[in-house]
């Protein structure tokens, strides 16, 4: 049985990755994940606001006793234990690079160009394999219009590409008015891989104290529809890897998302509920559905149900909804 699959040009044993998030804080976590099967790790993000906050604070005790130290700037959390500042952060990619034989990606999250270059180089220098661009931004200012927002996107591949050589995938969210040309137009900007979809986290209220307070939900199995839908329409339409998330928990999850045309397949939520070792039941399943199913290779799936190979490719588009609720009883 042949698992292999091949992502951002890396050859990897199997097409389940560990997606950005907690288990890859720290050196111990991610040994399980590679040990439980992973066949890849996307360390979690360094937020663009770190390395500013990071660059100020230096600049701070550098020129103590003037006013040129932003007060604002007081007010970002405090680094600690699980939130390790830029520095910390890439050394983190440096010993993981060293322990595991799996690769292992950085992950920038921000918007704009100008704060991540650096960081960027850091993070090959240190051995990363590729990086993954975690780009969240949600534009409320209403004066703002939408070919600017994507304009920013676009700003930003652009400068992390000149700042390094390794493979650079962008994990995007759906919020564009025509998602399919963004993705074409990042691909024609050289992008190597689109992640999809990107979770944007939503506030709630705490109705005693009357605060807004961030509050992560994370993901159930209906989630996989949305990314599901779009990987089947870019299959065979962008030169970049597709790597599917948010919603994938079980061993069919993987391989609807293989079938629609997805290189990979990005954990998360599953593993952060089941620990590292659900990696290595889904594996299992895999296989066992594979030789029921007298499938040789993940090679041999991958694709076969994408918008443009199956019989009905308007089954991913409008038609779809109105045979939903015609047939919802």
């Amino acid at each position: 049985m042949d698992l292999t699959t091949s992502y951002l040009g890396l050859k990897l044993k199997n097409p389940i990755v560990s997606s950005a998030g907690p288990l890859s804080h720290s050196l111990d976590s991610m040994k399980k994940l590679e040990d439980a099967g992973a066949s890849a790790v996307v360390m979690y993000s360094l937020f663009e606001e770190q390395i500013a906050h990071d660059s100020a604070e230096l600049n701070h005790y550098l020129s103590y006793g003037t006013e040129s130290f932003a007060e604002s700037l007081t007010y970002f959390p405090e680094v600690g234990e699980y939130n390790l500042g830029p520095e910390e952060y890439v050394e983190l990619v440096r010993r993981a690079k060293e322990a595991l034989s799996i690769p292992v990606i950085g992950s920038l999250n921000g918007i704009t160009s100008g704060g991540w270059t650096d960081y960027a180089r850091k993070i090959q220098q240190a051995g990363a394999d590729a990086l993954e661009l975690n780009v969240y931004y949600i534009s409320t200012d209403p004066d703002i219009p939408a070919a600017e927002v994507e304009d920013r996107y676009a700003e930003v591949l652009h400068a992390v590409r000149r700042a390094v050589s390794i493979p650079v995938a962008m994990k995007l969210s759906p919020y564009f008015s025509s998602f399919a040309n963004m993705a074409r137009r990042l691909d024609n900007a050289g992008v190597n891989g689109l992640v999809l979809f990107n979770r944007f986290y939503q506030p709630d209220i705490d109705l005693e104290e009357l605060e807004v307070l961030p509050n992560v939900i994370l993901s159930t199995p209906q989630a996989i529809r949305l990314p599901m839908r779009w990987v089947a329409i870019l299959h065979g339409r962008v030169k970049a890897s597709l790597a599917a998330t948010s919603g994938i928990h079980t061993a069919e999850d993987v391989i609807k998302m293989l079938m629609v045309g997805a290189d990979v397949t990005m954990m998360c939520s599953a593993l952060l509920r089941h620990g590292a070792g659900h990696i290595t039941e889904v594996l299992g399943e895999m296989e066992r559905w594979m030789i029921d199913h007298e499938y040789l290779s993940v090679a041999q799936m991958k694709g076969s149900m994408s918008q443009k190979s199956v019989a009905d490719p308007a089954a991913f588009e409008r038609a779809n909804y109105m045979k939903a609720l015609q047939r919802y009883k």
